[in-house]
């Protein structure tokens, strides 16, 4: 069977992490918190990366204009490289169908 994800409030995690920072034990605050531990280290890592944009909610990550601009570059790409991918097919189908009618 599987479980359910457990979603814990922005709030929650702010307050998680402060007290991690003020307890040496956070593997009994994490007990204490009834959390995994490795989730609490994790959180950690996200509040001293990104501040005040952590925990944005819904697993929806909140991104500087230099990552969003590099986010939406990658997008292009990826949908141009498709673009391209699918023009290759079909010229290949196109040229395979000439080569057939050509020879009678």
């Amino acid at each position: 069977m599987s479980r359910e994800r457990k979603a814990y409030p922005k709030e929650f995690k702010l307050m998680s992490v402060e007290l991690s920072y003020t307890r040496p034990d956070l593997t009994t605050l994490a007990k204490e918190l009834d959390i995994n531990v490795t989730l609490l280290y994790r959180w950690r890592k996200e509040f001293s990366s990104k501040q005040g944009s952590s925990f944005p909610g819904n697993g929806k990550v909140i991104l500087s204009a230099a990552e969003q601009e590099v986010a939406n570059l990658k997008k292009e790409l990826r949908e141009t490289q498709m673009e391209r991918d699918i023009l290759k097919k079909a010229i290949s189908i196109f040229s395979k169908g000439d080569n057939k009618y050509s020879g009678s």
